[in-house]
């Protein structure tokens, strides 16, 4: 693969994953009443919305990744990092059997991410 072809599939999964992950988390913004009545998951607004503002944010990390990969190769260990960061857990989790299979399910999509993350950092050129 040359110089000049291998940002091009790296571009496209930190592209991807920042909209993927935008679609997924802002109509949280919107449903945190429904969440609070499921249950104590997060009793504290200011934590949910916390939480909803740092990850949302990461998102366009990826975006900027994916505008220039070559240039922001050394974000992309974080960027695998941070998708194993809910995926792990969420995976100890379901292994004690404190986590349903859905949110398991849910959660591997994060896991791949973060494989695709680590592909794209493997195949990306050093500036």
């Amino acid at each position: 693969m040359t110089d000049i072809t291998a940002p091009k599939a790296p571009r496209r999964v930190y592209t991807v994953a920042g909209i993927y992950g935008l679609i997924v988390l802002l109509p949280l913004y919107f449903t945190a009443h429904k969440l609070a009545l499921s249950g104590p998951a997060l009793t504290r607004p200011e934590y949910y919305y916390g939480f909803l503002g740092a990850a949302c944010t990461f998102q366009l990390v990826y975006l900027t990744i994916g505008r220039d990969p070559v240039r922001y190769r050394p974000l992309m260990p974080v960027s695998v990092i941070a998708k194993l960061s809910f995926f792990v857990p969420v995976a100890i989790l379901f292994a004690a059997g404190r986590i349903d299979t859905t949110t398991m399910a849910l959660s591997s999509v994060d896991g791949l991410i973060a494989l695709a993350f680590l592909w794209a950092w493997r195949i990306t050129p050093a500036a």
